[in-house]
């Protein structure tokens, strides 16, 4: 019997080391060596200190930045643990909202979406993404044209000419993966902090 089972075991041990162990170290250490910034988590740095990720997404609610996609990511309420709170862009909790068409708390939450927006830049037509949440909550870009619908507030909010907002959000638009994956966009994030020093 024991015949039978050792030869099972060696290779279930073999297996388990180069699967389980080697592998994923040597892709590890390959993954960064190639790719260094990738493999750290994309950090991006502002005056030597980390400030966020261009993979996530981060909540700007002021006027004078732009505004992300909605995050329906929370965590749970630090006065009773039962109950979670919304947490945007929560990425220890990524997510969708898990709530379906006929949710009455879904349309309220995007009717008021839609009104404030409709405030902001009343003869614009609102961009899908600034009012529907992306399926993991953590989305760092939105589309260029959400970003130019948020140009003149941006541009009003900072005492700048509009042209000016709208051909820093032309510059900061990426194209499409290769040129054939996925869509145009704009990394929030990056554009801000290229606000922040175009107003500096």
């Amino acid at each position: 019997m024991l015949k039978e089972i050792r030869p099972a075991i060696v290779v279930l041990v073999l297996l388990t080391l180069i699967t389980g162990l080697a592998y994923p170290l040597a892709m590890t250490g390959i993954a960064g060596a190639i790719f260094p910034k990738q493999a750290q988590g994309s950090l991006i740095e502002k005056d030597g200190k980390v400030i966020g990720s261009a993979l996530i997404g981060q909540a700007f609610a002021d006027d004078k930045y732009f505004h992300g996609r909605p995050s329906a990511t929370n965590a749970p309420d630090p006065k009773d643990a039962t109950k979670t709170v919304d947490a945007p862009y929560n990425a220890a909790n990524s997510m969708g909202s898990n709530l379906g068409p006929t949710s009455k708390a879904l349309a309220d939450r995007i009717k008021g979406d839609v009104d404030t927006l409709k405030k902001e830049n009343p003869s614009a037509a609102i961009p899908i993404d600034l009012v529907t949440t992306s399926g993991s909550g953590l989305d760092p870009d939105i589309s260029p044209e959400a970003a130019r619908f948020q140009a003149p507030r941006v541009a009003k909010a900072r005492g700048l000419p509009e042209q000016s907002v709208a051909a820093l959000v032309e510059a900061h638009t990426e194209g499409r993966t290769l040129g054939l994956l996925g869509e145009p966009r704009v990394n929030v994030l990056k554009l801000n902090l290229a606000l922040d020093a175009l107003k500096s």
